[in-house]
Protein backbone atom coordinates (compact mmCIF):
# COMPACT_ATOMS: atom_id res chain seq x y z
CA UNK A 1 0.00 0.00 0.00
CA UNK A 2 1.46 3.36 -0.96
CA UNK A 3 1.38 5.44 2.26
CA UNK A 4 3.56 8.81 0.44
CA UNK A 5 3.27 11.75 2.33
CA UNK A 6 2.63 13.13 -0.70
CA UNK A 7 -1.14 12.47 -0.60
CA UNK A 8 -2.96 13.04 2.52
CA UNK A 9 -4.66 10.82 4.65
CA UNK A 10 -7.75 11.27 6.74
CA UNK A 11 -7.92 9.12 9.49
CA UNK A 12 -9.91 7.65 12.86
CA UNK A 13 -8.71 6.43 15.85
CA UNK A 14 -10.32 4.15 17.78
CA UNK A 15 -9.87 1.83 20.84
CA UNK A 16 -10.89 -2.02 19.13
CA UNK A 17 -12.35 -2.55 22.64
CA UNK A 18 -15.33 -0.22 22.20
CA UNK A 19 -16.48 -1.40 18.66
CA UNK A 20 -19.37 -2.68 20.17
CA UNK A 21 -21.39 -5.19 18.16
CA UNK A 22 -24.62 -6.90 18.37
CA UNK A 23 -23.16 -10.41 18.39
CA UNK A 24 -19.99 -9.52 20.39
CA UNK A 25 -19.08 -11.22 23.55
CA UNK A 26 -18.29 -8.61 25.74
CA UNK A 27 -15.72 -6.61 23.78
CA UNK A 28 -15.22 -5.33 20.47
CA UNK A 29 -13.37 -7.43 17.99
CA UNK A 30 -12.11 -8.26 14.73
CA UNK A 31 -15.00 -9.11 12.89
CA UNK A 32 -16.46 -5.48 14.46
CA UNK A 33 -13.46 -3.68 13.28
CA UNK A 34 -14.19 -5.68 9.75
CA UNK A 35 -18.02 -3.81 9.29
CA UNK A 36 -15.79 -0.26 10.94
CA UNK A 37 -13.34 -0.37 8.28
CA UNK A 38 -16.62 -0.87 5.71
CA UNK A 39 -17.69 1.96 7.40
CA UNK A 40 -15.05 4.22 7.34
CA UNK A 41 -14.30 3.35 3.74
CA UNK A 42 -17.66 4.75 2.61
CA UNK A 43 -17.64 7.57 4.06
CA UNK A 44 -14.42 8.84 2.80
CA UNK A 45 -11.69 7.94 5.21
CA UNK A 46 -8.04 5.92 4.41
CA UNK A 47 -6.80 5.18 7.70
CA UNK A 48 -8.50 3.47 11.44
CA UNK A 49 -5.85 3.89 13.79
CA UNK A 50 -5.54 1.58 16.84
CA UNK A 51 -3.87 1.10 20.22
CA UNK A 52 -1.36 -1.50 21.02
CA UNK A 53 -2.86 -4.79 19.94
CA UNK A 54 -0.23 -6.93 22.38
CA UNK A 55 -1.63 -8.85 25.61
CA UNK A 56 -2.29 -7.49 28.78
CA UNK A 57 -1.99 -9.10 31.89
CA UNK A 58 -4.24 -8.03 35.67
CA UNK A 59 -4.60 -4.43 34.92
CA UNK A 60 -6.05 -4.83 31.21
CA UNK A 61 -3.94 -1.81 29.79
CA UNK A 62 -2.85 -2.14 26.58
CA UNK A 63 0.34 0.64 27.45
CA UNK A 64 1.46 -2.22 30.17
CA UNK A 65 1.31 -5.78 27.86
CA UNK A 66 2.61 -8.85 29.11
CA UNK A 67 4.55 -9.45 25.89
CA UNK A 68 5.90 -6.99 22.87
CA UNK A 69 5.25 -9.72 20.83
CA UNK A 70 2.44 -11.70 21.79
CA UNK A 71 -1.32 -10.02 20.63
CA UNK A 72 -4.47 -10.52 23.07
CA UNK A 73 -6.82 -12.85 22.55
CA UNK A 74 -9.65 -11.09 23.51
CA UNK A 75 -9.52 -9.09 19.75
CA UNK A 76 -10.43 -12.47 17.88
CA UNK A 77 -13.80 -12.86 16.52
CA UNK A 78 -15.07 -16.48 17.40
CA UNK A 79 -18.06 -18.31 15.83
CA UNK A 80 -18.65 -21.95 14.47
CA UNK A 81 -15.47 -22.46 11.97
CA UNK A 82 -13.35 -19.07 13.12
CA UNK A 83 -11.28 -20.63 13.93
CA UNK A 84 -11.43 -23.47 11.74
CA UNK A 85 -10.76 -25.81 14.67
CA UNK A 86 -14.32 -24.28 16.33
CA UNK A 87 -17.87 -26.17 15.89
CA UNK A 88 -20.59 -25.18 16.49
CA UNK A 89 -22.10 -27.18 19.39
CA UNK A 90 -18.43 -26.24 21.21
CA UNK A 91 -18.59 -23.07 20.57
CA UNK A 92 -22.83 -22.86 21.73
CA UNK A 93 -21.56 -25.49 24.78
CA UNK A 94 -19.24 -22.24 25.27
CA UNK A 95 -21.81 -19.10 25.00
CA UNK A 96 -24.18 -21.57 27.57
CA UNK A 97 -22.10 -21.18 30.61
CA UNK A 98 -22.91 -16.82 30.60
CA UNK A 99 -25.34 -14.25 30.07
CA UNK A 100 -24.32 -13.57 26.78
CA UNK A 101 -27.31 -10.86 26.96
CA UNK A 102 -25.69 -9.03 30.10
CA UNK A 103 -22.51 -9.00 29.00
CA UNK A 104 -23.41 -7.76 25.48
CA UNK A 105 -25.25 -4.78 26.89
CA UNK A 106 -22.61 -3.96 30.12
CA UNK A 107 -19.43 -2.15 29.89
CA UNK A 108 -16.23 -4.06 29.25
CA UNK A 109 -16.35 -7.26 31.75
CA UNK A 110 -12.14 -8.10 31.07
CA UNK A 111 -12.27 -10.87 33.59
CA UNK A 112 -15.29 -12.37 32.26
CA UNK A 113 -14.49 -11.81 28.78
CA UNK A 114 -11.07 -13.39 28.71
CA UNK A 115 -12.46 -16.41 30.42
CA UNK A 116 -15.02 -16.81 28.27
CA UNK A 117 -12.63 -16.48 24.95
CA UNK A 118 -9.89 -19.06 26.38
CA UNK A 119 -12.70 -21.57 27.37
CA UNK A 120 -13.51 -21.21 23.43
CA UNK A 121 -9.77 -21.31 22.62
CA UNK A 122 -9.12 -23.92 24.71
CA UNK A 123 -12.03 -26.34 22.93
CA UNK A 124 -10.52 -24.97 19.84
CA UNK A 125 -6.91 -26.21 20.76
CA UNK A 126 -8.96 -29.19 21.85
CA UNK A 127 -10.25 -30.30 17.96
CA UNK A 128 -6.99 -28.98 16.35
CA UNK A 129 -5.15 -31.04 18.85
CA UNK A 130 -7.27 -34.03 17.78
CA UNK A 131 -8.47 -33.89 14.10
CA UNK A 132 -6.24 -31.50 12.31
CA UNK A 133 -4.60 -33.01 9.71
CA UNK A 134 -1.24 -33.09 8.17
CA UNK A 135 -1.46 -30.03 6.29
CA UNK A 136 -2.56 -28.02 8.76
CA UNK A 137 -0.41 -29.45 11.52
CA UNK A 138 2.42 -28.48 9.39
CA UNK A 139 1.09 -25.25 9.30
CA UNK A 140 0.71 -24.74 12.37
CA UNK A 141 4.77 -26.26 13.28
CA UNK A 142 6.16 -23.83 10.51
CA UNK A 143 4.27 -20.72 12.48
CA UNK A 144 6.04 -22.04 15.96
CA UNK A 145 9.22 -22.18 13.66
CA UNK A 146 8.79 -19.12 11.94
CA UNK A 147 8.29 -17.24 15.29
CA UNK A 148 10.53 -19.15 17.69
CA UNK A 149 12.93 -16.60 18.74
CA UNK A 150 10.09 -15.44 21.31
CA UNK A 151 7.12 -17.70 20.82
CA UNK A 152 8.08 -20.98 22.96
CA UNK A 153 9.64 -18.79 25.83
CA UNK A 154 6.56 -16.78 25.96
CA UNK A 155 4.17 -20.05 26.08
CA UNK A 156 6.61 -21.04 29.06
CA UNK A 157 5.75 -17.73 30.92
CA UNK A 158 2.35 -18.28 30.18
CA UNK A 159 2.18 -21.74 31.81
CA UNK A 160 4.17 -20.13 34.99
CA UNK A 161 1.50 -17.68 35.49
CA UNK A 162 -0.95 -20.52 35.30
CA UNK A 163 1.49 -22.30 37.91
CA UNK A 164 1.73 -19.45 39.97
CA UNK A 165 -2.28 -18.40 40.13
CA UNK A 166 -2.67 -16.37 37.77
CA UNK A 167 -0.03 -14.00 38.85
CA UNK A 168 2.78 -12.68 36.46
CA UNK A 169 4.54 -11.24 39.15
CA UNK A 170 7.72 -13.63 38.71
CA UNK A 171 9.82 -12.22 40.91
CA UNK A 172 7.31 -13.35 43.67
CA UNK A 173 7.14 -16.66 41.97
CA UNK A 174 8.88 -19.84 43.95
CA UNK A 175 12.70 -19.50 42.91
CA UNK A 176 12.36 -22.88 40.45
CA UNK A 177 10.06 -20.42 38.19
CA UNK A 178 12.27 -16.82 38.78
CA UNK A 179 14.25 -17.20 35.53
CA UNK A 180 13.68 -18.39 32.21
CA UNK A 181 16.89 -20.36 32.72
CA UNK A 182 15.79 -22.41 36.67
CA UNK A 183 12.19 -22.55 34.67
CA UNK A 184 13.59 -24.66 31.72
CA UNK A 185 15.50 -27.06 34.40
CA UNK A 186 12.40 -27.29 36.38
CA UNK A 187 10.43 -28.41 33.74
CA UNK A 188 12.74 -30.97 32.60
CA UNK A 189 13.08 -32.07 36.06
CA UNK A 190 9.21 -32.96 35.93
CA UNK A 191 7.97 -36.44 36.05
CA UNK A 192 7.11 -37.66 32.83
CA UNK A 193 3.34 -37.42 32.95
CA UNK A 194 3.60 -33.37 34.34
CA UNK A 195 6.03 -32.99 31.15
CA UNK A 196 3.50 -34.06 29.05
CA UNK A 197 0.60 -31.65 30.76
CA UNK A 198 3.30 -28.64 30.47
CA UNK A 199 4.37 -29.65 27.27
CA UNK A 200 0.31 -29.48 26.09
CA UNK A 201 0.03 -26.10 27.38
CA UNK A 202 2.83 -24.73 25.68
CA UNK A 203 1.33 -26.42 22.40
CA UNK A 204 -1.95 -24.40 23.31
CA UNK A 205 -0.52 -21.03 24.52
CA UNK A 206 1.67 -21.20 20.93
CA UNK A 207 -1.55 -22.53 19.04
CA UNK A 208 -3.98 -19.32 20.33
CA UNK A 209 -1.06 -16.83 18.87
CA UNK A 210 -1.41 -18.83 15.65
CA UNK A 211 -4.69 -17.89 15.59
CA UNK A 212 -4.70 -14.50 16.46
CA UNK A 213 -1.69 -13.79 13.89
CA UNK A 214 -3.85 -15.19 11.08
CA UNK A 215 -6.87 -13.13 12.05
CA UNK A 216 -5.12 -9.95 12.55
CA UNK A 217 -2.92 -10.60 8.99
CA UNK A 218 -6.43 -11.21 7.28
CA UNK A 219 -7.98 -8.27 8.33
CA UNK A 220 -5.17 -5.98 7.42
CA UNK A 221 -5.46 -8.05 3.97
CA UNK A 222 -9.28 -6.89 4.14
CA UNK A 223 -8.55 -3.25 4.72
CA UNK A 224 -5.93 -3.07 1.74
CA UNK A 225 -8.81 -4.75 -0.50
CA UNK A 226 -10.81 -1.17 1.01
CA UNK A 227 -8.05 0.90 0.10
CA UNK A 228 -7.53 1.52 3.93
CA UNK A 229 -4.85 1.40 6.23
CA UNK A 230 -4.39 0.39 9.48
CA UNK A 231 -2.15 2.36 12.02
CA UNK A 232 -0.80 0.69 15.27
CA UNK A 233 1.03 1.54 17.89
CA UNK A 234 4.22 0.21 19.98
CA UNK A 235 4.47 1.30 23.15
CA UNK A 236 8.16 2.94 24.17
CA UNK A 237 8.39 0.78 27.48
CA UNK A 238 7.26 -3.03 28.38
CA UNK A 239 5.98 -4.24 31.58
CA UNK A 240 8.10 -5.02 34.56
CA UNK A 241 6.10 -8.44 35.08
CA UNK A 242 6.22 -9.14 30.89
CA UNK A 243 7.59 -12.43 29.33
CA UNK A 244 10.11 -9.86 27.48
CA UNK A 245 11.79 -9.38 31.00
CA UNK A 246 11.23 -12.27 32.36
CA UNK A 247 13.12 -14.29 29.26
CA UNK A 248 15.74 -10.88 28.53
CA UNK A 249 16.99 -9.36 31.76
CA UNK A 250 19.86 -9.03 30.89
CA UNK A 251 18.42 -5.87 28.68
CA UNK A 252 17.10 -4.18 31.05
CA UNK A 253 17.75 -1.80 34.42
CA UNK A 254 15.55 -3.19 36.82
CA UNK A 255 15.99 -0.64 39.65
CA UNK A 256 15.39 2.01 37.99
CA UNK A 257 11.72 3.58 36.33
CA UNK A 258 10.85 4.98 32.96
CA UNK A 259 8.57 7.69 32.85
CA UNK A 260 8.39 11.69 32.81
CA UNK A 261 8.98 14.79 34.45
CA UNK A 262 7.11 17.42 36.42
CA UNK A 263 4.30 18.72 35.06
CA UNK A 264 2.56 21.22 36.63
CA UNK A 265 -0.54 21.49 34.22
CA UNK A 266 -1.98 18.43 35.66
CA UNK A 267 -3.92 20.04 37.84
CA UNK A 268 -5.87 17.06 39.23
CA UNK A 269 -2.40 14.93 39.68
CA UNK A 270 -0.70 15.90 42.52
CA UNK A 271 2.22 13.40 42.35
CA UNK A 272 2.78 14.61 38.64
CA UNK A 273 2.91 18.17 39.64
CA UNK A 274 5.18 17.57 42.02
CA UNK A 275 7.56 14.54 41.04
CA UNK A 276 6.45 13.76 37.17
CA UNK A 277 4.37 10.52 35.71
CA UNK A 278 6.12 6.93 37.04
CA UNK A 279 5.01 4.63 34.83
CA UNK A 280 6.82 1.93 36.28
CA UNK A 281 8.30 0.70 33.16
CA UNK A 282 12.04 -1.06 33.12
CA UNK A 283 14.91 0.93 31.43
CA UNK A 284 16.45 -0.19 28.91
CA UNK A 285 20.43 -1.02 28.87
CA UNK A 286 20.93 -0.27 25.56
CA UNK A 287 24.59 -1.42 25.79
CA UNK A 288 23.51 -4.94 25.80
CA UNK A 289 20.60 -4.43 23.26
CA UNK A 290 23.21 -3.14 20.93
CA UNK A 291 25.66 -5.81 21.69
CA UNK A 292 22.72 -8.25 20.60
CA UNK A 293 22.42 -5.81 17.16
CA UNK A 294 19.04 -4.48 18.61
CA UNK A 295 17.11 -8.20 17.47
CA UNK A 296 14.80 -7.27 20.56
CA UNK A 297 13.42 -3.98 19.07
CA UNK A 298 13.84 -5.53 15.40
CA UNK A 299 11.79 -8.41 16.50
CA UNK A 300 8.57 -5.53 17.88
CA UNK A 301 9.09 -3.58 14.58
CA UNK A 302 9.22 -6.91 12.08
CA UNK A 303 5.87 -7.73 13.97
CA UNK A 304 4.02 -5.36 13.91
CA UNK A 305 4.60 -4.11 10.50
CA UNK A 306 3.60 -7.65 9.57
CA UNK A 307 -0.12 -6.51 10.66
CA UNK A 308 -0.41 -3.10 10.07
CA UNK A 309 0.76 -0.38 7.21
CA UNK A 310 1.94 2.21 9.54
CA UNK A 311 2.45 2.14 12.76
CA UNK A 312 3.21 4.97 16.15
CA UNK A 313 5.80 4.96 18.20
CA UNK A 314 4.73 6.00 21.55
CA UNK A 315 6.40 8.65 23.38
CA UNK A 316 9.36 8.41 20.51
CA UNK A 317 10.89 10.83 22.62
CA UNK A 318 12.35 7.69 24.90
CA UNK A 319 15.02 6.99 22.47
CA UNK A 320 16.57 9.98 22.47
CA UNK A 321 16.25 9.95 26.62
CA UNK A 322 13.88 9.05 29.22
CA UNK A 323 12.74 10.72 32.89
CA UNK A 324 13.84 8.00 35.43
CA UNK A 325 12.65 7.13 39.18
CA UNK A 326 14.39 5.10 41.73
CA UNK A 327 11.00 3.76 43.14
CA UNK A 328 8.09 1.84 41.83
CA UNK A 329 4.72 3.39 40.67
CA UNK A 330 3.28 1.27 44.16
CA UNK A 331 5.40 3.76 46.36
CA UNK A 332 4.39 7.22 44.90
CA UNK A 333 1.72 7.79 47.80
CA UNK A 334 4.67 7.35 50.14
CA UNK A 335 6.88 10.39 47.91
CA UNK A 336 4.34 12.55 47.64
CA UNK A 337 4.68 14.56 51.01
CA UNK A 338 8.51 14.12 50.95
CA UNK A 339 10.65 17.14 50.01
CA UNK A 340 13.60 16.33 47.68
CA UNK A 341 15.69 16.12 51.70
CA UNK A 342 13.78 13.43 52.57
CA UNK A 343 13.26 11.49 49.19
CA UNK A 344 16.78 11.59 48.90
CA UNK A 345 16.98 10.21 52.41
CA UNK A 346 14.97 7.29 51.16
CA UNK A 347 16.42 6.69 47.96
CA UNK A 348 19.98 6.46 49.44
CA UNK A 349 20.66 9.66 47.38
CA UNK A 350 19.36 8.62 44.60
CA UNK A 351 17.00 10.99 42.48
CA UNK A 352 14.60 10.96 39.65
CA UNK A 353 16.70 12.00 36.53
CA UNK A 354 16.76 12.11 32.72
CA UNK A 355 19.16 8.76 31.38
CA UNK A 356 21.32 8.12 29.78
CA UNK A 357 21.71 12.23 30.30
CA UNK A 358 20.39 15.39 31.30
CA UNK A 359 19.99 18.00 28.49
CA UNK A 360 21.86 20.73 30.72
CA UNK A 361 25.24 20.96 28.51
CA UNK A 362 25.22 21.21 24.68
CA UNK A 363 27.67 17.61 25.06
CA UNK A 364 25.04 15.97 26.69
CA UNK A 365 21.87 17.50 24.10
CA UNK A 366 24.25 16.40 21.23
CA UNK A 367 25.05 12.92 22.64
CA UNK A 368 21.36 12.53 23.60
CA UNK A 369 20.29 13.07 19.73
CA UNK A 370 23.20 11.00 17.94
CA UNK A 371 22.03 8.05 20.05
CA UNK A 372 18.29 8.63 19.90
CA UNK A 373 18.97 9.18 16.32
CA UNK A 374 20.52 5.81 16.01
CA UNK A 375 18.43 3.34 17.66
CA UNK A 376 15.76 5.17 15.50
CA UNK A 377 17.36 4.56 12.33
CA UNK A 378 17.20 0.66 13.23
CA UNK A 379 13.34 1.31 13.59
CA UNK A 380 13.17 2.44 10.31
CA UNK A 381 15.01 -0.46 8.17
CA UNK A 382 13.03 -3.06 9.79
CA UNK A 383 9.92 -1.10 9.68
CA UNK A 384 10.97 -1.25 5.42
CA UNK A 385 7.68 -0.20 3.43
CA UNK A 386 5.32 0.44 6.70
CA UNK A 387 5.41 3.94 7.82
CA UNK A 388 6.21 5.06 10.96
CA UNK A 389 4.89 7.65 13.47
CA UNK A 390 6.87 9.57 16.37
CA UNK A 391 4.45 10.94 19.40
CA UNK A 392 6.50 13.37 20.42
CA UNK A 393 4.40 14.78 22.93
CA UNK A 394 5.03 16.49 26.52
CA UNK A 395 8.04 17.98 27.46
CA UNK A 396 10.18 17.47 24.08
CA UNK A 397 13.58 18.30 23.84
CA UNK A 398 14.19 20.91 20.99
CA UNK A 399 16.32 18.91 18.99
CA UNK A 400 13.75 16.12 19.01
CA UNK A 401 11.20 17.00 16.11
CA UNK A 402 13.77 18.53 13.51
CA UNK A 403 15.56 15.55 14.16
CA UNK A 404 12.58 13.26 13.96
CA UNK A 405 11.87 15.31 10.75
CA UNK A 406 15.37 14.79 9.00
CA UNK A 407 14.93 11.10 9.99
CA UNK A 408 11.75 10.69 8.09
CA UNK A 409 9.47 10.32 11.22
CA UNK A 410 6.29 11.73 11.23
CA UNK A 411 5.50 13.63 14.29
CA UNK A 412 2.09 14.94 16.03
CA UNK A 413 0.52 18.05 15.84
CA UNK A 414 -2.26 19.04 18.64
CA UNK A 415 -3.40 22.73 17.32
CA UNK A 416 -4.23 24.02 21.08
CA UNK A 417 -0.76 23.08 22.14
CA UNK A 418 0.95 24.53 18.88
CA UNK A 419 1.75 28.30 20.47
CA UNK A 420 4.13 30.85 19.22
CA UNK A 421 4.50 33.72 21.10
CA UNK A 422 1.35 32.93 23.04
CA UNK A 423 -0.18 32.71 19.56
CA UNK A 424 -2.36 29.65 18.08
CA UNK A 425 0.11 28.38 15.12
CA UNK A 426 -1.99 28.54 11.97
CA UNK A 427 -2.70 25.00 10.49
CA UNK A 428 -1.86 26.14 7.02
CA UNK A 429 1.64 26.44 8.45
CA UNK A 430 2.13 22.99 9.58
CA UNK A 431 4.81 20.60 8.91
CA UNK A 432 3.67 18.75 6.18
CA UNK A 433 5.86 15.22 8.04
CA UNK A 434 3.09 15.24 10.81
CA UNK A 435 -0.10 13.67 12.11
CA UNK A 436 -2.58 16.40 13.59
CA UNK A 437 -5.41 15.86 15.56
CA UNK A 438 -7.50 17.32 19.03
CA UNK A 439 -6.68 14.35 21.04
CA UNK A 440 -5.47 11.23 21.33
CA UNK A 441 -5.82 7.96 23.66
CA UNK A 442 -4.86 10.23 26.40
CA UNK A 443 -7.17 13.08 26.21
CA UNK A 444 -10.58 13.85 26.51
CA UNK A 445 -12.80 13.58 23.59
CA UNK A 446 -14.08 17.33 22.19
CA UNK A 447 -17.64 16.76 22.92
CA UNK A 448 -17.09 15.58 26.32
CA UNK A 449 -14.85 18.80 26.67
CA UNK A 450 -18.01 20.43 25.82
CA UNK A 451 -20.01 19.38 28.47
CA UNK A 452 -17.39 19.41 31.05
CA UNK A 453 -17.78 23.13 29.84
CA UNK A 454 -21.25 23.48 30.11
CA UNK A 455 -22.19 21.55 33.10
CA UNK A 456 -19.25 22.51 35.39
CA UNK A 457 -18.19 25.92 34.16
CA UNK A 458 -17.69 27.31 37.97
CA UNK A 459 -15.34 24.38 38.48
CA UNK A 460 -11.12 23.50 37.87
CA UNK A 461 -12.25 21.11 35.15
CA UNK A 462 -15.20 22.89 33.14
CA UNK A 463 -12.14 25.93 33.31
CA UNK A 464 -9.85 24.00 31.72
CA UNK A 465 -12.07 22.22 29.05
CA UNK A 466 -13.32 26.33 28.26
CA UNK A 467 -9.80 27.29 27.59
CA UNK A 468 -9.37 24.05 25.61
CA UNK A 469 -12.16 24.65 23.45
CA UNK A 470 -11.81 28.25 22.86
CA UNK A 471 -8.11 27.55 21.63
CA UNK A 472 -9.29 24.98 19.24
CA UNK A 473 -12.00 27.93 18.08
CA UNK A 474 -9.02 30.26 17.55
CA UNK A 475 -7.37 27.84 15.33
CA UNK A 476 -10.44 26.84 13.47
CA UNK A 477 -11.56 30.38 12.87
CA UNK A 478 -14.10 29.98 14.75
CA UNK A 479 -15.98 32.41 17.08
CA UNK A 480 -13.82 31.89 20.65
CA UNK A 481 -17.10 32.91 22.33
CA UNK A 482 -18.37 29.44 22.21
CA UNK A 483 -21.26 29.95 24.65
CA UNK A 484 -23.00 31.52 21.70
CA UNK A 485 -21.99 28.92 19.11
CA UNK A 486 -24.19 25.75 18.64
CA UNK A 487 -21.71 22.47 18.61
CA UNK A 488 -23.16 20.53 15.81
CA UNK A 489 -23.69 23.16 13.30
CA UNK A 490 -21.69 25.51 14.67
CA UNK A 491 -18.45 24.87 16.54
CA UNK A 492 -17.81 21.09 15.22
CA UNK A 493 -18.29 21.65 11.75
CA UNK A 494 -15.62 24.42 11.63
CA UNK A 495 -13.27 22.75 13.72
CA UNK A 496 -13.28 19.45 11.68
CA UNK A 497 -12.71 21.48 8.67
CA UNK A 498 -10.01 23.55 9.93
CA UNK A 499 -8.22 19.99 11.33
CA UNK A 500 -8.69 18.29 7.98
CA UNK A 501 -7.59 21.60 6.03
CA UNK A 502 -4.57 22.06 7.48
CA UNK A 503 -0.97 21.11 5.77
CA UNK A 504 -0.35 17.59 7.92
CA UNK A 505 -0.03 14.52 5.83
CA UNK A 506 -2.46 13.02 8.54
CA UNK A 507 -5.73 14.25 9.83
CA UNK A 508 -7.09 11.78 12.93
CA UNK A 509 -10.24 12.54 14.71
Amino acid sequence: MNLSPEKKIAGVLVPLFALRGENDLGIGDLGALREFIDWTAEIGFTLVQLLPINETGADNSPYNAISSMAIEPTTLCFAPGSPEDLTRNDFEASLSEINLTALRRSGVKYRQVKELKQRILEKAFANFSACADEKRQSEFERFCEEESSWLRDYALFRVLIEQNKGSAAWDQWPPQHQTIESARNWMRDLPKEKQHTIARRLDFFCYVQWIAHQQWRSVKAYAEQRGMALMGDIPFGVSYYSADVFCRRDEFVLDWFGGAPPEPHFKDDAFTQKWGQNWGIPLYRWSAMRANNLQWWRERVRAIRSIFHLFRVDHVQGFYRIYAFPWRPERNNEFLPLDPHQMLQRTGGRAPHFVPHNDDTPENREANKGEGEENLRVVLQEAGAARVVGEDLGVVPDYVRPNLRSIGIAGFKIPHWEIRDGMIIPGNTYDHLSVATYATHDHEPIRALWEQARERPESDTGKQAQATLEKIAIFAGADSEIDQLDYEKGFYRAIMEALFGCNSWIAIV
